[in-house]
């Protein structure tokens, strides 16, 4: 395909501002225009932004509508794709590619120019370009070679269309790219067709949605409480009789008016379809404004009682936005999914959740789910009566479950989760009874669920490692907690709490700091607490040399301890500082422990003398 004249049309407004509209297609013009008041750089126009994993999964479940109906025809797609060397993407409306699939080598192609999943694809971010354009535009257009804004670019060819539902708001964007060479002029009517073809579908699957609503909302409206059923849109669909009674032209009125009636909302829940499982409205439960409350389980207001969060809060906005969906759903009985890395600190914020609820003074049971041998997960968590087994106690045992009756019980690492005990732990969930092993009798149960995982469920649901009924039933109020290299600015209050609680005195100089800040925190908070535990060990008691930090490399923090010592180097320093830890920073008594002289454990500490 030849571009010369658009490459010199191209080269004259970069360099100088001047464009002749009359050669350029109007929309694209604009574009252009639009790319140089945004000062994208055109000599770059490589992704910038490429959301982390967890995110991404984070705004893939926000579209799960979208890639439920498309990604069937994106399928659909791949040989078409893959014998023209093109690459076919789901985009959501605020530009992150969700989804690519399609020929390996152009997919090989455009990570070079950083186009994955999980980039930030418009036109503020790299100039005009098929996406970023339709986004703004809303309308169908293919953007070839030097018509791109950015010079990364102009090896592509893209055509991309949107995609709306029925009430015209944007969902997504449907798009095909290639190389130049493979270019297609049909490219944009397929797209544009295949875009169409998923908004018939949505409208058809939105319309069943609704179908199904008002008939899950039949049992529910005929109970004595007031109560609304409420669509995605939070406009009422069915009401029981008193607010039916009480609220003229309640059909069709948003939820939010029903207070100028004198109901204040007392609970919600979703309400989940039968055939696909996704959500397809909510129950809100209403109180009379005069009337008491009765049992409370899902507030919609945030607690007026202040939240007090068992840990270090930090300053960092990441972190202060998990800490306020900690206080929104506190107060509640919902079930909390927290989703982060290992050692960032899940169980203190299910504990804080847990002693700001109204269930504070019931137990608190935490349990790794992946500790537990699966041999003995089933007497571990729902327990056994007398004489279930050879060796069983006399009198039998209360699994998990029974000892967190009337209080919340946090599954950590709910991923690793055995399939079998996954079928189990559903009925518990569902009926909120227990039956030991051995025993005929069901335990009825009063208990909170907090789950929590560094696995991505949603692909395990994917893979088949995880049923998906589960998954729906633990993701009802699902937290992220940000990774400890996210939230860097928190460290130097994370090091001051837990000096002062643990009453550590350490030598705290810049350098020290400089370390703690370039490091990259593979392990969390957990890591940072176990930094912070052997300095506290090595430097104490008869060790009176300050940190060395001075000595290392300031910017260069190894990613693995101790990764120059032999074996036999290792063995000694694991002994060295369990011989310190036993005697409370002790050198002299650490040192006859091992059987050494003091100045030959002297001689080894400063040899291995690392702050990690």
């Amino acid at each position: 395909m030849d571009t010369t004249l658009s490459l010199k049309i191209w080269d004259r407004f970069v360099s100088e501002g001047v464009l002749d509209s009359s050669r350029l297609n109007k929309r694209l013009a604009e574009s252009w225009y639009r790319s140089r008041e945004a000062r994208v750089n055109p000599h770059f126009g490589k992704g910038r932004y490429i959301l982390p994993p967890e995110e991404l999964h984070s705004q893939k479940e926000k579209n799960t509508l979208l890639q439920h109906i498309a990604l069937p025809h994106l399928d659909k797609m791949k040989q078409f794709t893959n014998e023209l060397g093109m690459i076919s993407l789901l985009i959501d409306p605020e530009g992150y590619v969700l989804t690519m699939s399609g020929n390996r080598d152009t997919q090989n192609e455009a990570k070079k120019i950083n186009f994955v999943e999980g980039v930030r694809w418009t036109e503020d971010e790299v100039g005009t370009n098929a996406i970023g354009t339709a986004l703004l535009i809303g309308e169908p257009i293919m953007v070839t070679g030097s018509e791109h804004y950015s010079v990364a670019s102009h090896r592509w060819s893209c055509a991309a269309a949107p995609i709306r539902n029925d009430e015209g708001k944007l969902l997504g964007i449907l798009d095909v790219s290639c190389p130049v060479d493979c270019a297609h002029p049909y490219t944009l009517g397929i797209v544009s067709t295949v875009a169409y073809t998923i908004e018939r579908e949505i409208s058809i699957r939105m319309h069943r949605d609704e179908m199904e609503l008002a008939y899950q909302s039949m049992d529910l409206i005929e109970s004595d409480r007031p109560l609304i059923v409420c669509n995605h849109k939070m406009a009422v669909v069915s009401a029981s009789k008193s607010v039916r009674q009480t609220v003229p032209k309640w059909q069709g009125l948003h939820a939010g008016k029903i207070a100028e009636y004198g109901f204040d909302f007392q609970m919600e829940f979703p309400i989940l379809s039968r055939s696909h499982g996704g959500i397809i409205g909510t129950c809100l439960y209403l109180l009379k404004k005069d009337a008491k409350p009765t049992n409370q389980h899902f507030f919609s207001s945030p607690p007026s009682a202040p939240f007090e969060f068992k840990g270090e809060a930090g300053v960092s906005q990441s972190f202060q936005r998990t800490l306020h969906e900690m206080k929104r759903v506190a107060p509640t009985d919902a079930t909390v999914y927290l989703l982060g890395e290992t050692g960032t600190g899940k169980e203190v914020i299910a504990r804080s959740i847990h002693e700001n609820s109204p269930r504070k003074n019931g137990p608190f049971v935490a349990v790794n789910c992946g500790a537990i041998p699966k041999e003995l997960m089933e007497s571990e968590l729902f327990g056994y009566a007398e004489g279930a087994f050879t060796g069983a106690r006399r009198g039998g045992y209360k699994g998990k479950f029974e000892q967190a009756n009337h209080g919340t019980i946090f599954l950590d690492e709910i991923g690793e989760i055995p399939p079998s005990m996954q079928v189990a732990l559903l009925r518990i969930l569902q009926e909120r009874k227990v039956t030991p092993i051995g025993s005929h009798k069901e335990i009825p149960l009063d208990i909170r669920i907090i789950a929590a995982t560094h696995r991505d469920l949603r692909q395990l649901v994917d893979e088949g490692k995880f049923r998906e009924d589960l998954y729906y039933r633990l993701h009802v109020y699902p937290i992220s907690v940000p990774p400890l290299r996210e939230r860097k600015e928190d460290i130097p209050y994370l090091v001051r709490y837990f000096c002062e609680k643990l009453g550590w005195n350490l030598p705290l100089s810049s350098p020290f700091w400089e370390q703690l800040m370039s490091y990259h925190w593979p392990g969390n908070i957990r890591e940072l607490m176990n930094v912070l535990e052997r300095q506290h060990i090595l430097y104490q008691g008869e060790m009176h040399d300050p940190f060395p930090l001075s000595q290392r490399e300031k910017t260069e923090v190894p990613h693995s301890p101790h990764t120059s010592l032999s074996l036999r180097e290792k063995i000694q320093l694991d002994q060295m500082t369990d011989a310190l830890q036993k005697t409370n920073g002790n050198v002299s008594k650490a040192a006859k422990l091992l059987g050494v002289p003091r100045s030959t454990f002297y001689k080894r500490l400063q040899k291995f003398q690392t702050p990690f």
